[in-house]
């Protein structure tokens, strides 16, 4: 059994029904109706339980394989998920919001052109239904086509407003085509309804930025740069902005982070405010506030034990406190409700810290077949493969990653370079070390790819020297390194 099915099977057998608040006992659509309700009231795993209640009483109904459908992807993954809708357009297959949901999911699971042939059919169907040009403009912006995806997404006029993922395409695609302001005005309101879409703040800081408006970048992003998890694109936004405003005191600390490349560590995930009691939880934990925030989150979590924020906010208060066997419980209870990427990444660490990290590959590998367009599983799963020796591989999922994103990650590129090295490809190597080095100017691993390239081609002997004695000063000797001087002559 295939890794996402095998975590889409434990799933349902983990949430058998039996949590709801029974409605009409032999009513499947009334049990869809409660498990929406649950849901949108938090109550997350007895929805779970009610969608599948629904299923067990007619296994068939269109509405409650699309719930089933729906929570299925946050759980165990796009590539999980769609069995169920293709049971469920089976059964009506015309029915527009099966069908979009069908495209969406094909999409995320990497499947573009059976995406592309559901879109064609909503189409077909109804031509001002806005959502089948939405996923044509998304299929357009990963083409790299911005001027046809813009034309594309103006065909749903005002009517996606509403869809946060619509308002993130326009703000990406106004960026892309030079419009920096315009995209600013887009991906602001988002970024405040939504604070932590870490996607939208980096594309509002990058509009800010190119925008000119370094006041209000700095203001805005000030607190989330100075996170020990910010990641290095805002840094370097951070960084530049303060520069061009004069104030070089203030960007250096910022430009010395990003120098270091330095792994990041894991910090309190960002939430959605669903409710007071975590919004408190989570203001603890940002305050520095680590028991009271502790205490604070193991009541709620026993209080909301269906509940994913309150699971996962007590999995981070755990986790903070030295206390990672409780964390892992914590998290793999939130697991039962949704498993997005930063939840992965915390389990990780929580693994790591009880000893368990030889889990870590299978749980990595497990996720990045449920979420193929996961770019941290990918991240994860190339590192895992180096570490394993398996440079190939590890190759492979960075050229991926590079491929979907660009070559604007100077750590994604310097680690590419490294494996295109241990595959004996020194060519492609220099290419993608002299990318990192203008990323990463004063880094020292971007540094030791390009010595190591330029070492290995034999080229440029007195610029790998240059080099190579560089990642000596910053980072120390080995045995590689030495070798590498020897070459271009130490």
């Amino acid at each position: 059994m295939k890794p996402a099915l095998c975590l889409a099977a434990a799933l349902v057998v983990l949430t058998a029904p039996g949590r709801a608040a029974a409605p009409a006992a032999n009513d499947p659509l009334a049990w869809v109706e409660n498990g929406r309700r649950l849901y949108s009231q938090g109550d997350q795993l007895a929805a779970i339980d009610a969608a599948n209640r629904a299923l067990l009483i007619d296994p068939d109904n269109v509405r409650a394989l699309e719930l089933r459908a729906q929570m299925l992807r946050e759980q165990a993954g796009w590539v999980a998920a769609l069995p169920l809708y293709e049971r469920a357009l089976l059964g009506d297959p015309r029915d527009l919001d099966l069908l979009a949901g069908y495209a969406g999911t094909l999409g995320e699971a990497g499947r573009v052109r059976d995406m592309l042939t559901v879109t064609r059919r909503m189409i077909e169907i109804d031509a001002k239904d806005p959502r089948s040009w939405f996923f044509q403009a998304v299929l357009a912006a990963r083409a790299g086509k911005t001027s046809l995806a813009r034309n594309l997404i103006a065909r749903t006029g005002r009517r996606l407003d509403a869809m946060p993922a619509a308002s993130l395409l326009r703000g990406a695609l106004e960026l892309e085509a030079g419009n920096a302001n315009v995209a600013a005005t887009i991906l602001d309101p988002l970024v405040q309804r939504q604070p932590a879409n870490t996607t939208a703040q980096l594309l509002l800081a990058r509009a800010l930025y190119e925008a000119g408006d370094l006041r209000g970048l700095i203001g805005r992003f000030t607190g989330a740069a100075q996170r020990p998890d910010a990641s290095p694109y805002l840094l370097a936004v951070m960084g530049r902005a303060l520069e061009e405003a004069g104030d070089r005191a203030a960007a250096a600390p910022y430009l010395d982070r990003l120098a270091a490349a330095k792994p990041l560590p894991v910090m309190p995930m960002l939430y959605q405010p669903a409710n007071d009691a975590a919004g408190a939880v989570r203001a603890r934990l940002l305050a520095g506030d680590l028991t009271g925030a502790d205490t604070q989150a193991a009541t709620l979590a026993e209080r909301r034990p269906g509940m994913f924020e309150a699971q996962a906010l007590a999995g981070d208060a755990a986790l903070a406190n030295g206390k990672a066997p409780i964390a892992l419980d914590r998290f793999r209870k939130a697991m039962l409700v949704r498993f997005p990427e930063r939840l992965l990444l915390r389990t990780t660490e929580a693994l790591e810290q009880t000893g368990q990290g030889r889990s870590t590959p299978a749980l990595v590998t497990g996720y990045h077949a449920a979420f193929p367009g996961s770019l941290l599983a990918s991240r994860l799963a190339a590192g895992h493969a180096a570490l394993s020796g398996d440079w190939a591989r590890s190759r492979s999922d960075l050229e991926d990653l590079v491929a979907r994103t660009g070559t604007r990650d100077g750590r994604v590129m310097a680690d590419l370079a490294l494996a295109q090295l241990q595959t004996g490809d020194a060519g492609a190597a220099l290419v993608s070390a002299e990318r990192a080095a203008q990323l990463l100017p004063n880094s020292g691993f971007p540094a030791l790819a390009w010595g190591l390239a330029l070492s290995e081609l034999g080229e440029q002997p007195d610029l790998a020297r240059q080099l190579l004695r560089k990642v000596r000063c910053i980072e120390g000797d080995s045995p590689r390194l030495a070798e590498a001087l020897d070459r271009v002559g130490n």
